[in-house]
């Protein structure tokens, strides 16, 4: 019995190891971050992607990332680097205003380190390294000194810059620096751009513009193995957001709800932000019954679920917009996609894919949250992780130097191991109930034709 126990023990072991890839890579790692703007989860199953794809099926995917509420750009571009909700890292908008300094922040008023500095994001804690620097072609923030930091390598943001020239200048900082790059980071706008111009339900001009997102993803592929990185480099493609159908036929007129005269709106739709010029209560009231496909919010009333309260920043009254609804002002224009609602659905959602020495191969997973890819890029890079809002352990069945096991895994492999054991048990007691037990020595029976002396 205890054989038997000695072998279901080493099969437990086996099952165990088996969940666990090969540990082996480089003792200086690098990594590289890239976002492809508003690239919806989905678009992977619906378009082809022949790069992409090859480059998921030699490392990892995660089919949907769950993203942080508001769905906007540079909050999310923000979490992932942080791993920070919106109101715990400060960028709660892509628009925003402080009431106390009376300072405004905008897509093109970015630069002000007041906005930035309360979260330390991943290439600064690389900075602080021993030997270590960080690079940067275009990511939201890269190009402001948050706590007086920039990366070693940078390009001021402008959406002129080719890609080319971008992926040119990343992979160089990455394959010559001295001292070397071990994270970079890489932006580009689209689908983003074509999403909101188009509408992400226009197969025919996104499946145009997607062709060209998956060109690029070849180009970096290629450009990473003529400069010999390719086997050594680890190489996250994620985005901030996805995108949903907006139309003309779905608007919700503030103005008709309430005179523009007793507030401001910091940031429009779908998700408003409202600073009351009046009574806060009374805005509140007369805004709550403008639609029925928006929700009007209280700042001390937003869901828990949207980690979205505990911030300066965030106005005394929010509106969100259901799904495909704009909120308008009389001179909006609209968009035909848009995004920013309700980080639930399902059209909100990016996708992850990765591919290096740190990432099994070959293997998918369908969720993880936008704030738990900060807590892995840190244990890629050997760094210590700032306080944050993610969870290692939703990332570890990506990596190779991880186990990989669950719940429902450890309960099959111990039923498994329960059931192996009382067969073998079972087995052992009927083979030793099957064999004949030993007879004393008992007198030979001779028949009666046999009575006959043999020797006369």
């Amino acid at each position: 019995v205890f054989v038997m126990k000695l072998l279901v023990i080493l099969l437990f072991l086996g099952l165990l190891s088996g969940c666990r890839g090969n540990s082996s890579y480089s003792l200086t790692p690098q990594l590289l971050l890239v976002s492809f703007d508003g690239f919806r989860a989905d678009y992977l199953q619906n378009y082809d992607f022949p790069h992409l794809q090859n480059f998921i099926k030699e490392g990892v995917l995660v089919e949907h990332v769950t993203n942080v509420f508001i769905t906007k750009t540079f909050p999310n571009h923000y979490s992932i680097v942080t791993g920070l909700y919106e109101e715990s890292h400060g960028i709660v908008a892509n628009s925003m205003y402080d009431e106390v300094t009376k300072k405004h922040f905008s897509e093109t008023n970015d630069k002000d380190p007041f906005w930035w500095d309360g979260a330390v994001p991943i290439w600064v804690t690389n900075q602080l390294q021993e030997n270590r620097s960080s690079a940067a072609a275009m990511w939201p923030g890269t190009d402001v000194p948050i706590h007086n930091t920039t990366p070693s390598y940078f390009m001021n943001y402008s959406s002129s810059v080719p890609f080319e020239e971008r992926l040119n200048n990343v992979t160089e900082w990455l394959s010559s620096s001295n001292p070397p790059v071990t994270f970079a980071t890489l932006y580009w706008e689209e689908p983003d751009a074509s999403g909101h111009r188009y509408g992400p339900e226009d197969k025919g001009n996104m499946s145009r513009v997607l062709k060209e997102i998956d060109g690029l993803v070849g180009d970096l592929v290629q450009r990473l193995k003529v400069l010999g990185l390719w086997e050594n480099l680890n190489v996250i493609i994620t985005s901030d957001h996805g995108m949903t159908q907006c139309s003309e036929n779905r608007l919700i007129h503030l103005d008709s709800c309430l005179d523009h005269s007793n507030y401001t709106v910091i940031d429009l739709t779908p998700v408003a932000a409202i600073l009351p010029k009046i009574n806060v209560t009374e805005v509140y009231d007369k805004l709550k019954h403008c639609s029925p496909h928006m929700t009007v919010y209280l700042k001390e009333e937003i869901p828990d679920r949207f980690h979205y309260q505990h911030n300066d920043r965030i106005q005394p009254i929010i509106l969100v917009a259901d799904e495909g609804w704009t909120i308008v002002l009389n001179k909006s224009s609209l968009k035909l996609g848009d995004h920013g609602y309700d980080n639930s659905l399902p059209t909100m959602h990016p996708f992850l894919a990765a591919h290096g020495p740190a990432f099994r191969r070959g293997y998918k997973q369908s969720t993880m949250n936008t704030v738990d890819i900060y807590p892995m890029m840190c244990h890629i890079l050997g760094l210590k992780p700032h306080p944050n809002n993610g969870t290692f352990s939703h990332t570890k069945c990506l990596l190779v130097d991880q186990w990989c096991i669950n719940l429902p895994e450890v309960i099959g492999i111990v039923v498994s191991a329960l059931l192996l054991l009382t067969l073998l048990t079972g087995l052992m007691i009927f083979m030793q109930n099957r064999t004949p037990a030993s007879r004393p020595f008992s007198r030979l029976q001779l028949q009666e034709d046999d009575d006959d002396p043999l020797i006369g």
